[in-house]
């Protein structure tokens, strides 16, 4: 069933997702709502919350996704094997490794256009790039950066924002990254939930 649901529901929803990347809440657990309920039918798991199914099924939830779709579409970019079409920037490589230019910020627009700005993938990309370790950066082969990226993705809880649950934040690399708590960092907690 879990096949069936990766070839032929999963990725209707990954259609191009780099692009289109939901930023607001509300668009992710709509997503997310999807995965929850087509999982909660395998056998075998009902008796287990979401976020427990996501780690017994190993899998990652769709907005973890998104964002892992994102880094590699930087990755691709800073080795040329796409088109560069936002015109993305790299720094020079240095001992953090080839971080991307985050564009910068206008002044002038309005608080609507800023957020959609800020969500769009030439500002998201830049950031969640500049997340992963500078080991990463210099790692030529695709298959190789996306198993090293599948690892470090690993080290974050994946507890996506629910309906029903209390999450610790919005469950993106760009929160995770900046707690300083290092305890949030590692494993998954089922204390923080109301179901």
């Amino acid at each position: 069933m879990l096949t069936l649901y990766k070839s032929l529901v999963r990725s209707h929803l990954e259609y191009c997702c780099p692009l289109w990347n939901s930023c607001k809440s509300t668009g992710t657990q709509e997503l997310e709502g999807v995965q929850r309920t087509f999982t909660s039918k395998i056998w075998g798991f009902q008796h287990l919350n979401y976020w427990q199914r996501l780690k017994a099924l190993d899998i990652m939830s769709l907005q973890r996704r998104r964002e892992r779709y994102i880094i590699i579409h930087m990755w691709k970019i800073l080795h040329g094997k796409c088109p560069n079409d936002l015109d993305v920037r790299f720094c020079a490589p240095s001992r953090l490794g080839t971080k991307a230019v985050i564009p910068a910020l206008s002044k002038t627009s309005t608080q609507r256009n800023q957020s959609l700005y800020d969500g769009s993938f030439a500002v998201m990309g830049p950031r969640l790039w500049n997340v992963i370790p500078a080991k990463l950066h210099s790692i030529e082969n695709l298959v190789q950066f996306k198993t090293k990226l599948r690892v470090f993705l690993d080290e974050f809880p994946d507890e996506p924002p629910i309906p029903g649950y209390i999450c610790r934040n919005k469950n993106s690399l760009l929160d995770w990254s900046g707690s300083k708590d290092t305890s949030l960092m590692h494993g998954r907690s089922s204390s923080s939930m109301t179901q």
